[in-house]
């Protein structure tokens, strides 16, 4: 890393850097192309494919089960710089982190272990929870039913992130009863269909489009008996989502820096004959950095909560009862604020320090502020300082995880 980087903060544990020099070379080749697949809407697949084969998909793995082994801050400063990079690639891979931890913390050993030989030979899952239907909040059209010793599954589901990368898709669902059922489709089933129909204007190449379900028959043993999230699971894909956000801001801050210190241009009322000289552009660069730091920081302090978590898995502990799980969620709570005002300050006030000629497409400047504004519109972030705010005063534990559906 050079001293610039040096500048984002030492690493969240004494190993990172050995951990992290491992993808580096990736994240650059990911990143050195992310203008030109924004441009051409050319799909990360061959991106995602190097990630895998270097088995960045397997680092929540024990390292003698296949992984790295690595710690959830690791993970969430390693999904910062592969943000940085690509915050795309980043999204499209939040649904099989989600996934590991589920698979890390099930009491069922059998399935454990099972979902752990397949994450270590390289397969991974996508999302498959949002609806975009009528469906009731609380409850999911998409049924997932017993027929003997099969299941049969039928319906839609939008904001499939990262599904039409991945060998799996990641199911919540409701079964004959009405009941939650957790389960694991291949995406290469006979009716399944994945289309890349997301038209958002930021991460658009995040395949976060519709997947369908037409008579599709899946074995027994791809149902979750836990039939339930793991604990910590609504502060994970959040944390993601801001580690992403942090990323952004990252590569925000170092677009700025590289075209103030290649601009050749200067405006006759500036304070200097060099741009790279003037005070008040130095100070925009300088504010856009800052912001990036904070934004990051933000994270892993978040992140050290969800490892706490993590490391009270298989105790006798109540959920409803768990201040652990409470705890994480509101740090996440309290950073969605912190991180999406910094970063979507960062990624508007660096034009301030061009000219003109960086709104250009060609320039992808745009992009970061894209990216940022769509990833802060998901899980609203106007909620969470309510809910911060009703814990403090009342005492209200956070709720645990949501829906959106028709009331």
């Amino acid at each position: 890393m050079s001293q610039i980087d040096d500048a984002w903060g030492a690493g969240p544990t004494p190993r990172y850097e050995d951990l992290a020099q491992a993808f580096r070379p990736i994240f650059r080749r990911i990143r050195d192309s992310a203008v030109e697949r924004e441009i051409a809407h050319r799909l990360p697949r061959e991106e995602i494919s190097w990630l895998k084969d270097a088995g960045f998909t397997t680092l929540r793995l024990p390292q003698d089960e296949g992984g790295f082994g690595a710690t959830l801050p690791e993970l969430f400063n390693l999904l910062i710089e592969l943000a940085e990079a690509d915050p795309n690639v980043t999204n499209a891979l939040r649904a099989h982190f989600g996934f590991t931890e589920e698979v890390l913390n099930s009491p069922f050993k059998d399935y454990r272990d099972r979902w752990v030989k397949r994450i270590a030979a390289g397969e991974t899952s996508g999302s498959g929870f949002s609806e975009a239907g009528d469906n009731k909040v609380g409850h999911f059209s998409t049924r997932v039913v017993r027929h003997g010793d099969t299941w049969h599954i039928d319906g839609e589901k939008y904001y499939t992130t990262g599904s039409l990368f991945a060998d799996w898709i990641n199911l919540g669902a409701d079964d004959e009863n009405g009941d939650f059922i957790l389960a694991q489709v291949p995406t290469s089933a006979p009716g399944v269909t994945i289309e890349d129909d997301w038209d958002g204007f930021g991460q658009q190449l995040t395949a976060s489009g519709t997947a369908k379900f037409s008579g599709v028959t899946i074995s027994n043993d791809l149902v979750n008996p836990l039939r339930k999230r793991f604990r910590y699971s609504v502060a994970f894909y959040q944390l993601v989502h801001l580690a992403t956000l942090a990323g952004i801001g990252r590569a925000a801050a170092g677009d700025v820096a590289r075209l103030v210190n290649a601009r050749k241009r200067v405006f006759s009322h500036g304070n200097a004959d060099r741009v790279g000289a003037d005070p008040q552009i130095l100070q925009v660069v300088g504010k856009v950095r800052a912001n990036a730091y904070g934004a990051g920081a933000t994270v892993l302090r978040a992140a050290e909560a969800l490892q706490r978590v993590y490391d009270t898995r298989g105790t006798d502990v109540a959920e409803t009862q768990d201040l652990s799980v409470a705890v994480a969620d509101l740090e996440v709570n309290q950073g969605v604020t912190v991180v999406t005002t910094l970063v979507l300050e960062a990624t508007t006030l660096l034009f301030d320090a061009l000219g003109a000629s960086a709104a250009k497409r060609g320039v992808g400047l745009d992009r970061h502020w894209r990216n940022a504004r769509t990833l802060s519109s998901h899980n609203p972030r106007i909620y969470r300082e309510r809910i911060v705010g009703d814990f403090a005063v009342n005492g209200t534990w956070p709720p645990g995880p949501y829906r959106v559906g028709q009331p």
